[in-house]
């Protein structure tokens, strides 16, 4: 039965609903600090930690409820007869239920202020409470999440008990926030040289720590066993993870592969745009006045990849959109939201995974993001590879024009478009784009003319006078010399092959106007 809980947290949303139906229990509520005070203003009867340890807080409150009275209270095996001999002895009652979060600390660290501010927000007595009655859920519960207090609410209610499996479930729950929270301080701490040193770039211990969101049906292949993992912040920025499904069978491993890579794609632009993935890699990527423009550009451009493919949109489905979308078979959808006659005309194909992401309708300046989500992480057995997310971007004015022709206003339309597109297709990569849509795409081949040679003989739509978009150098002529026989007119390329010179001069020879970014794309 609990008779007593323990309430202490920095994030109090819901304390106090929370606590009323506690109180109306007649569980004995003991709490601390700013905690109390709010409980107190609501008129919840309250028993200060310190008239109960009949020691008050020291250090301008560092020390509260470090005290035996209080983890005797939480740490005591009921019915184990040494460990009651020793709570009648020293009167200490039992503390059956815990409800603690932590001090605010990677908020403090994420709003940059100074080291020593930081450290104090490391929290001592609630990570220690919290660890307490997670060792004892035989006998006690403790509850670190607000969105847990509902179930617990409830259940004591019913039975003014919490069940054995209840206990386990939020003994979990409370190791890994504590886990969390400590290797976030680690990473913090890492980082740093000194005190006075600014943060390395990258903290000597990496706190990666993942919160499983569901167990997939199998991974890439059915042989291979699968699980969606989940950080434990929104970013501000649409993310797959955080999306949600409004229809369709469940999401799959490559699925959620797929719709990152296309939403990753569709984020670059801020005119109306759509992209279709296919294996992880565009197959047809376009701007258009409206959403339903916007996918039949780009459908248009592979037709044949498209069947079973991912969209992305980044603007919300209107009824047009949704009727060039149930046109052709595909296996998702995500866009910032759906009006209500797309979703009745989307329903209609039920196996079609729809998902709403609705910061993709906002600015990307919006998206700020904290250091973690500045990060690519790939596992490698026994190892993890970490570098920056890929979110280089070229202006027009930072491209270097390599040839005696620049490009006409047109030309540098297509050639920024077909750079923003080309960092999202497997290197070597290359793009061919007219009219702000793309017109050809090759890809994942083991040399650059493989790739221009693919893009020409996948093309479907009309390749002269096209724009052409390089990942990496060309490090022969040939590439650029294909590319002057599909009828393209610019090129644009990060530049830096020893054989520069006989590249410019090939493109000279045939007026192709081409400029130099000074940044690469891979993408393996």
């Amino acid at each position: 039965m609990v008779r007593r809980a323990l309430v202490s947290v920095s994030d109090k949303t819901g304390l106090v609903p929370f606590a009323k139906r506690l109180a109306a229990l007649g569980v004995e509520i003991l709490s601390t600090g700013g905690t109390q005070r709010a409980l107190a203003d609501a008129g919840i009867p309250v028993v200060p930690v310190g008239d109960y340890t009949q020691a008050p807080e020291i250090l301008g409150g560092r020390v509260k409820t470090l005290h035996p009275r209080v983890h005797g209270g939480i740490l005591y095996r009921r019915g184990l007869a040494s460990d009651e001999a020793d709570v009648k002895a020293r009167d200490i009652p039992p503390i059956d239920l815990v409800v603690v979060n932590l001090y605010p600390f990677r908020e403090a660290v994420a709003a940059g202020k100074p080291f020593w501010e930081c450290v104090e927000e490391i929290d001592i007595g609630g990570p220690t409470m919290v660890r307490s009655a997670a060792k004892n859920a035989a006998h006690v519960g403790v509850v670190v999440d607000p969105a847990d207090y509902e179930r617990v609410a409830a259940e004591l209610e019913a039975s003014r008990e919490l069940s054995g499996q209840t206990r386990f479930e939020l003994m979990k729950k409370a190791f890994a926030h504590t886990a969390a929270y400590d290797a976030a301080i680690s990473e913090y701490l890492t980082a740093r040289e000194s005190v006075e040193a600014p943060p390395a770039h990258f903290p000597a211990t990496l706190a990666a720590v993942y919160t499983k969101a569901q167990d997939l049906r199998y991974g890439e292949n059915p042989h291979q066993a699968g699980a969606f993992y989940r950080a434990g912040r929104e970013p501000d920025e649409p993310t797959v993870a955080f999306a949600k499904v409004l229809q369709g069978k469940e999401l799959s491993y490559n699925n959620l592969l797929d719709l990152e890579a296309a939403l990753a794609a569709v984020k670059e632009h801020d005119g109306v745009a759509c992209v279709v993935i296919k294996h992880n890699t565009p197959c047809g990527v376009s701007l258009g006045a409206t959403p339903a423009e916007a996918f039949a550009r780009a459908r248009a451009c592979d037709p044949v990849s498209a069947f079973g493919g991912i969209v992305a949109l980044n603007r919300p489905v209107d009824a047009a959109a949704a009727k060039e979308l149930t046109d052709l078979f595909l296996e998702c959808v995500i866009a910032p939201g759906y009006d209500a006659a797309a979703r009745a005309a989307l329903a209609a194909k039920k196996n079609l995974r729809l998902l709403e992401a609705p910061r993709l309708a906002a600015p990307r300046a919006s998206w700020t993001r904290r250091p973690e989500e500045l990060r690519e992480l790939r596992s490698i057995p026994g190892g993890l590879l970490v570098m920056d997310r890929d979110l280089g971007a070229i202006r027009r004015e930072d491209c270097k024009v390599m040839t005696k022709r620049a490009p006409t206003d047109a030309e540098w339309q297509d050639l920024l478009f077909a750079w923003k597109v080309v960092k999202h297709v497997k290197s070597n990569a290359i793009v061919f784009a007219r009219e702000q849509r793309t017109v050809g795409i090759g890809g994942g081949q083991t040399s650059r003319v493989e790739s221009v040679k693919t893009a020409r003989m996948k093309a479907q739509l009309d390749l002269a006078g096209s724009a052409v978009g390089s990942d990496a150098f060309f490090p022969f002529k040939d590439g650029v010399e294909e590319i002057i026989k599909a009828g393209a007119t610019a090129i644009i390329q990060p530049g830096g092959s020893v054989r520069d010179a006989e590249v410019i001069e090939a493109a000279n020879a045939a007026n192709v106007a081409m400029v130099a970014t000074g940044m690469r794309h891979f993408r393996h």
